[in-house]
């Protein structure tokens, strides 16, 4: 029986100087981490001549190479970035230089800072402003994305489960229910403590019921049920596409010919459109309950002197005003997280990132909304 033995040739390295003063380093054998790689400190310390300003290599006698040759040229370019010299990789195999480029500092994920000085202000300014007319191209075109996706949602050419759309309603409906109630009856209790305590001074306890009412049936009930689900389903949605990204199943989606935003947006936003007026109605039924609270057992008004008196304050303008409102929160949380989520980076900090900027971007999309919308309503008299 015949036993092949493969006898590996110990790594070998000549230093020497090109007629231009570069400073040549040929390799030869096989620099692999089983052999005896040699120290790259040692280089630039037997280097001929006193400053070396450029660094050349030759590599046709390189019978193989493994991770010990990338180690060695990592130390030995960090070294030379360090010294202020210059590197030419062109006599480098083709794949070394390939995993040398991946490695580069200026090639990692942002966020990971290696020293070097601050950039002066003016480039940090205009870095920001660039960043935000990104992020506003980025937006509007994913807009654009799903606006398309409606339409053809409406023609029936949509591709998305319905089985999916069905969960979705359920996670952000139902299952919101015990936070939204908990939520509402403490505002609309908090409202009427802070009305009991001037109306009193007057002798008007029974204006309490109109406070509360108008007060969170127009706005404070949309308003609380959307930071609710910022925080609740906005963030939800954007760790769900976020880990999906991270595990390219995004891109598998892709690969398979379907649309992201129609399978994985469409049916998310289609549920919070849908659940988010629900939910405001249950919000405003829940607040002037708790108004109601306070107003019986604070104030000894009646149960029903409190209800007909909510009822005359109330109309059906306040209660189309604040639906609408809800309607508006219901996109700008699905888009926010949505949007979020498919811009994520490919590692696990960056989905807790994604999720934290959705639950931002919805909560300042949401009190942005409100004041143009109550500008809006004043301009026209509502």
């Amino acid at each position: 029986m015949l036993v092949s033995v493969a006898i590996m040739s110990p790594s070998e390295l000549k230093i020497d100087t090109t007629p231009d003063g570069a400073l040549l380093l040929t390799l030869a054998g096989e620099w692999k981490m089983r052999s005896a790689v040699p120290s790259p400190d040692s280089v630039l310390a037997h280097a001929p001549g006193e400053r070396v300003e450029r660094l050349v290599f030759e590599t046709a006698g390189l019978a193989g190479w493994d991770s010990g040759l990338l180690i060695f040229l990592a130390k030995l370019f960090e070294i030379c970035r360090r010294d202020g010299i210059g590197v030419d990789q062109s006599g480098l195999p083709a794949g070394v230089r390939k995993l040398m480029a991946l490695a580069a500092p200026e090639n990692q994920r942002s966020g990971v800072t290696r020293g070097g000085t601050r950039p002066p202000f003016l480039e940090r300014v205009a870095d920001v402003a660039l960043d935000q007319v990104h992020g506003i191209r980025d937006m509007l075109a994913f807009i654009g994305e799903v606006t398309l996706a409606f339409i053809k949602m409406v023609r029936g050419r949509a591709d998305f489960r319905r089985l999916d759309l069905i969960i979705t309603i359920q996670e952000t409906g139902a299952q919101a229910l015990p936070i939204v109630t908990l939520i509402s009856l403490l505002v609309g209790m908090i409202l009427a403590f802070v009305a009991a305590i001037q109306l009193k001074l007057f002798g008007a306890q029974i204006y309490v019921a109109d406070v509360v009412g108008i007060g969170v049936v127009r706005v404070m009930g949309a308003i609380m049920t959307g930071i609710i689900m910022s925080g609740r389903t906005g963030a939800a949605f954007a760790a769900q596409l976020g880990t999906m990204q991270v595990n390219e199943e995004i891109d598998a989606l892709e690969t398979l010919g379907f649309s992201p935003v129609e399978f994985l947006v469409l049916p998310r936003m289609l549920a919070l459109m849908l659940m988010m007026p629900l939910l405001c109605v249950y919000a405003d039924l829940m607040g002037v309950v708790g108004g109601m609270v306070v107003g019986v057992g604070m104030l000894n008004l009646g149960v029903m002197e409190y209800i007909n008196q909510s009822r005359a304050a109330l109309n059906l303008t306040h209660f189309l005003v604040g639906l609408f409102h809800s309607f508006v929160f219901g996109i700008l949380v699905a888009i926010a997280g949505c949007l979020r989520g498919i811009q994520c980076e490919r590692s696990a900090s960056a989905v807790g990132y994604a999720a934290t900027s959705a639950v931002v971007t919805s909560i300042v999309s949401i009190v942005v909304a409100t004041a143009i919308i109550t500008l809006s309503c004043q301009v026209l008299g509502i």
